[in-house]
């Protein structure tokens, strides 16, 4: 292999490495976004199922819930 051989190959090289290791930050970043979606998701069932408590609450201290 000559000199210029070896260089592209070694670009090539270089090249499949870097485009391996953008696909892995790709796929990192899309799974920290959906962890994100669903914490948030999470906390909005959480915020939904205390405010229907406190809802309730008022009903039955003023006699509406019956």
């Amino acid at each position: 292999m000559d000199n210029s051989q070896n260089a592209s190959y070694q670009a090539g090289q270089a090249k499949g490495q870097v485009q391996e290791k953008g696909n892995q930050m790709m796929d990192k970043a899309a799974y920290a976004a959906q962890s994100a979606k669903e914490s948030l998701q999470e906390a909005g069932q959480q915020m939904q199922a205390k405010a229907q408590g406190a809802a309730d609450a008022v009903k039955n201290a003023t006699g509406l819930n019956k």
